[in-house]
């Protein structure tokens, strides 16, 4: 069974997502919170598999209570449902550490699979999105003060060189199949290089990894 805390201000959308988690088997959910300050709590006592996080909540808001929740290394894992699928909130929520987003307006299936593949450590954003967010707003977030290059990440030092490449591949937003086609290999070994490359970089999942490749240096928002 996995767990879900609805954080949001709006009552009747927290309704809405409390119905649907109910009406749906293997999922329950274990509590609201109407703002950050109160997700952040409520995550500490109820330790839930997700949390369903708005951005824009009075007090602390979604941003926020998402850093301090993942800050605390728990295994829960953050979904932010937002408004608009390319602004800056989202672009920060997934900085903050969430495993992805979805829009408010997105069908009940979706929600419920981006539900169920967030609680089993996936990225609910694709790959294709999760460039276009980056391309929008990484010029804007990692951009060195004064046009300084960035000192290498020592993590990257851990990785081989086909471990490296599958990094730049997975910044760059290709799948699996397109990685496995690029580099001749099958998708089964694509997906252990990938798994690879997320744990000795520290990543909790594949858009942490896109957004580590980009404060690396080794993709580049396109201008």
């Amino acid at each position: 069974m996995t767990t879900v805390l609805i954080a949001d201000d709006q009552p009747l959308q927290r309704m809405g997502f409390r119905m649907l988690i109910e009406g749906t088997p293997g999922l329950t959910p274990v509590g609201e919170a109407q703002h950050g300050a109160e997700a952040v709590r409520l995550t500490a006592e109820l330790r839930p598999d997700v949390v369903l996080m708005d951005i824009r909540m009075p007090g602390m808001d979604g941003l926020e209570a998402t850093r301090r929740i993942v800050a605390t290394g728990g295994r829960t894992r953050v979904l932010i449902v937002t408004t608009f699928d390319l602004d800056e909130y989202a672009y920060e929520g997934l900085r903050a550490g969430a495993s992805g987003f979805l829009l408010k307006d997105a069908r009940p299936e979706e929600l419920v699979a981006g539900i169920q593949a967030v609680a089993t450590g996936d990225a609910v954003v694709a790959p294709r999105l999760t460039r276009r967010l980056l391309d929008a707003y990484a010029h804007q977030v990692l951009a060195p003060a004064g046009g300084a290059p960035a000192p290498e990440d020592p993590r990257l030092q851990t990785l081989s060189d086909r471990e490296r490449e599958v990094l730049v591949a997975i910044g760059q937003g290709w799948t699996n199949t397109e990685i496995a086609e690029r580099f001749v290999l099958t998708e089964s070994t694509v997906k252990k290089h990938v798994g690879r490359v997320l744990a000795k970089i520290g990543a909790r999942d594949r858009i942490q990894a896109v957004i580590m490749a980009y404060d690396a240096g080794l993709v580049r928002a396109k201008q």
